[in-house]
């Protein structure tokens, strides 16, 4: 049995596949998210990884937490969970666990806390029907009705549907099927919703009720402590082509134009006498 991650919420999008269908997915950030601490049989009856997520401030940390991290060599956490591994799954203490710890198309399940709703009635929090909306009702048409029996049972049972806080309470969504991972980044895209708030914390295990794919990790996908981060590839530019060159075009030959011949001017004769000559 593989650890689980910490991640966090940042919103939903959507991606187009490459036949065109758009497919809504939720963006979780694995914000270093490291190995702090071992539960091992002997020493806690149990084996598991205390792994840790988010900065946080020096500051904002009391005197015998910072000697806890200080111990594991890693930095203030915000957020510590455990997660139950088998023996041979354990992770180095401060070892990071990157996103490609779960492969594409892997089927994980999601575990936060749901947005909080306040207090609502039995209509919203239960989906009852409430009462009639016209006769023989006044100023009660929401209510939940009757709540018990009558001298038999005696009592009202326990889990009655009633009017009272909703939402923000641990919510695991099972299955939700990894659509991209992002190990540069460190983002997670899984297709679906997840429970809770944008900024909360989820926990991402492998699925229970689906075989792990071969090509999965193991004991996971993590870097060793003071390993060079992995960078981001540059998306490949564009090359701009030249523009063709236009050839040039040959200059057209000038036709030599043909030679126009010019008539001799006619010999001066003897002008005739005007008036007909005669004598």
């Amino acid at each position: 049995m593989r650890s689980g991650v910490i991640a966090q919420k940042l919103g939903m999008t959507r991606i187009f596949t490459d036949a065109g269908e758009h497919v809504p997915v939720t963006v979780l950030l694995l914000d270093h998210c490291q190995v702090v601490g071992h539960r091992s049989i002997e020493k806690n009856g149990y084996v598991a990884l205390q792994l840790g997520a988010g900065k946080r401030k020096v500051k904002n940390v009391s005197k015998p937490m910072r000697g806890y991290f200080a111990a594991a060599k890693v930095e203030p956490k915000k957020k510590l969970i455990e997660f139950r591994v088998s023996a041979d799954a354990l992770i180095p203490v401060g070892a990071e666990i990157t996103a490609d710890h779960f492969v594409v198309g892997q089927f994980v399940d999601v575990t936060g806390t749901s947005i909080g709703k306040g207090f609502a009635g039995g209509m919203k929090r239960w989906n009852f029907g409430g009462l009639r909306a016209s006769h023989g009702v006044s100023v009660s048409h929401r209510s939940i009705g009757s709540t018990g029996g009558r001298q038999d049972p005696g009592k009202t049972f326990k889990n009655k549907g009633m009017p009272g806080q909703m939402g923000n309470v641990t919510v695991t969504t099972q299955n939700l099927k990894v659509v991209r991972t992002d190990p540069a980044r460190g983002l997670l895209l899984l297709e679906g919703a997840v429970p809770g708030a944008e900024g909360g914390w989820i926990q991402v295990r492998d699925a229970v009720k689906r075989p792990l794919p071969k090509e999965a990790p193991k004991p996971g996908a993590f870097r060793e402590p003071g390993a060079a981060p992995v960078e981001a590839k540059p998306e490949p530019k564009a090359e701009a082509k030249p523009a063709p060159k236009a050839e040039a075009k040959a200059e057209p030959k000038a036709v030599p134009k043909p030679e126009t011949k010019t008539k001799a001017p006619a010999a001066k004769g003897k002008s005739k006498p005007k008036g007909g000559g005669k004598k």
